[in-house]
């Protein structure tokens, strides 16, 4: 069941389009958009899945891209996004779709779907998890507080414990804990989520190669030239949790682990997470310092032409999978939710 939230969501957006005047003046000529996916696998079973905005199913990706055929949208690599950001409108909007994480999902389902339909896509990918020396802590904590009643860990040089009675309880405990580790520093990460593995039995370096794919996964997929390698750092860190010197350092890295992997350049980056908390302007300039061609977030909004979107600072549409109306999605392409959009300043230089 979706969550009231995303209901509510769903349902204002159904209203929208059926009313019509929220969105069809919107499909602003020439402008485009870039969708964000994470997960793409068939529906889960279980009453408690706090991930579910981050998965959809192959079948919505299929629909999605049929739908996106009829409203007459170019499906574009993120070359030409950059290309199409800075030139005067063309006749038809664009999207392109681009999927974070690496996880073998993209092999599996992601690339034959979108191969089939001659679909270019962007992956963003962290080089931690191909080296298998990732961690995907978020799939940790899911899995711990899943199968626990209770969980006790130190915050704070303090002992927690928090105790499970229902659905709701957990859903609340997770966001607590996720909220609470993804601000941590790395170090301090390392350790709170090294310490729920151990105490809850769960493997964290199994889990994460379980999930994500490895060279030879993204070797397969990179030799088709519809498929674009991004980089999204070496360890996937909020960039806001580090120093200037180890965002940086962990921007360039990245860049030069899957360029060597690849025998390529590497144009494009994405923050990770990439919402307004994850990361700050500091970032936008060493993402075109450490020579990216672009740098996308998670803030919602249209990529608008004429140079009027900061190609270091691109907004993403983050789909959430809980909404399954191609309606609805077609609202919030429109960018009907969005304020009109502002000339971005460019980073001093």
């Amino acid at each position: 069941m979706p969550s009231e939230s995303s209901f509510l969501t769903s349902l204002k957006l159904e209203l929208a389009y059926f009313s019509g005047r929220a969105w069809q003046g919107r499909e602003v000529s020439g402008a485009g958009v870039i969708l964000r996916f994470e997960r793409v696998l068939p529906r889960r079973s279980g009453w408690f899945q706090p991930l579910r905005a981050n998965e959809i199913t192959p079948r919505f990706l299929e629909r999605t891209v049929r739908a996106l055929r009829r409203w007459k949208y170019d499906f574009v690599s993120m070359d030409e996004v950059c290309r199409r950001a800075v030139i005067l409108p063309q006749r038809r909007r664009f999207v392109c779709l681009s999927f974070d994480g690496a996880y073998k999902d993209v092999a599996r389902a992601v690339y034959p779907i979108l191969a089939h339909h001659e679909v270019p896509f962007m992956v963003y990918l962290p080089t931690a998890f191909p080296d298998g020396v990732g961690a995907a802590w978020w799939l940790a904590l899911e899995k711990i507080v899943a199968k626990e009643d209770r969980v006790s860990l130190m915050i704070d040089r303090n002992e927690r414990h928090f105790s499970f009675r229902s659905l709701s309880e957990k859903n609340e405990a997770y966001e607590f804990l996720s909220s609470w580790l993804r601000r941590l520093p790395p170090v301090e990460l390392k350790a709170a989520i090294g310490d729920l593995c151990k105490r809850y039995s769960v493997d964290l370096a199994a889990l994460t190669r379980e999930a994500m794919m490895d060279w030879g996964d993204l070797a397969k997929i990179a030799a088709d030239p519809l498929v674009t390698i991004g980089c999204a750092t070496v360890n996937y860190p909020a960039l806001s949790n580090l120093k200037e010197s180890d965002a940086l350092r962990e921007m360039t890295m990245g860049k030069a682990v899957a360029e060597a992997a690849f025998h390529r350049e590497v144009r494009h980056f994405a923050f990770p997470f990439g919402d307004r908390d994850s990361f700050r302007r500091a970032h936008v300039v060493m993402a075109r310092d450490a020579g990216f061609s672009s740098a996308v977030s998670t803030i919602a909004g249209i990529v608008d032409t004429a140079g009027r979107t900061n190609l270091h600072a691109l907004p993403r549409i983050a789909w959430d999978g809980r909404i399954r109306s191609l309606r609805a999605m077609r609202v919030v392409l429109s960018g009907a939710n969005f304020p009109a959009v502002r000339p971005t300043p460019k980073p001093e230089i």
